[in-house]
């Protein structure tokens, strides 16, 4: 259900807002470099929902075995409760709350990172694809959904649906970037277990370290994945309204710039962390615009 917002935009809470501003720019330089392209309140707005959703995710990662159940409940209960306007008392869930009032966020996405932290919680063990694919959705996925309707957008659901995939495409790059720390620090693969059977890498070979020729091709074919899902959500991002455009223009090729890095590495994302240096990222400002004028053009 999304709650009638109230279209005059009110200053929201200072210090709700630099308090979310700070955990998007700790947490993802990457994401908070291209917050930076939005209009001051749309910005305001978007930091308050990645805060909300970073928060929930350190419960799935951080907290103790014992203690995460519980905690991520009462995430969901505070999360509901800004929603609809009665924030709890702390600086994430008021700059939920306001962000709330003045955009249509959609109830139903945020309970959709619900149930993927959950999939965290519960240990999964991804077997098929699309058992990837529905955990990229719910914990990436859909913060297209409700990073769209604060830009505003054109397309209706086709648009949406692109948004979906860009974040899918974010999520996953995020997985072939952390497959050691996943694996060493948390014991979780992502990988499912009938691709890792198809290119004949076992979990053994991984808790090694080793970048075999087999890990190779499965690293080229999941990139390869992440670059498709990049390609059908850029298509929809001409579809949003105003600079939101190239926000979220500059923040996907950003991103898409981490397998770029992973690349370069020789696929070794065992001991080395593929990044994206300040200055590339600088670098790909320009070359996002332009690429949202040749789509533009085209169209």
């Amino acid at each position: 259900m999304i709650r009638n917002h109230n279209p005059e935009i009110i200053a929201p809470p200072a210090q709700a807002i630099q308090v979310c501003r700070e955990l998007t720019k700790h947490h993802s330089k990457t994401f908070y470099l291209g917050s930076k392209f939005f209009p001051l309140q749309q910005r305001q707005a978007v930091w308050a929902v990645y805060a909300v959703c970073r928060t929930g995710d350190d419960i799935a990662d951080e907290s103790r075995p014992e203690d995460a159940p519980r905690a991520l409940e009462q995430w969901w209960e505070r999360t509901q409760n800004a929603l609809q306007g009665h924030p709890a008392d702390d600086d994430v869930n008021r700059g939920l709350a306001w962000a709330a009032d003045h955009y249509p966020l959609p109830q139903e996405a945020f309970y959709e990172l619900y149930l993927g932290l959950k999939m965290d919680l519960d240990e999964m063990v991804y077997q098929t694809q699309a058992d990837l694919e529905l955990y990229c959705r719910r914990v990436a996925g859909i913060v297209g959904l409700m990073i769209s309707p604060i830009c505003g957008y054109t397309g209706g659901d086709e648009t949406l649906q692109k948004a979906l995939k860009l974040g899918m495409a974010m999520q996953l790059t995020n997985i072939l970037r952390d497959v050691g720390e996943d694996l060493y620090n948390r014991n979780r693969v992502y990988i499912p277990a009938d691709l890792l059977r198809e290119f004949g890498v076992t979990r053994e070979m991984m808790q090694q370290g080793k970048v075999t020729p087999e890990y190779r091709r499965l690293m080229q074919h999941l990139i390869g994945m992440a670059r498709r899902w990049y390609r059908e959500g850029r298509d929809g991002i001409p579809c949003l309204k105003g600079s939101g455009r190239l926000a979220v223009a500059v923040a996907a090729k950003a991103y898409e710039g981490i397998l770029d890095a992973l690349e370069r590495n020789g696929y070794d994302n065992f001991h080395q962390r593929a990044q994206v240096s300040g200055l590339r990222k600088l670098a790909m400002i320009p070359q996002s615009w332009w690429g949202l004028q040749q789509q533009q053009f085209s169209n």
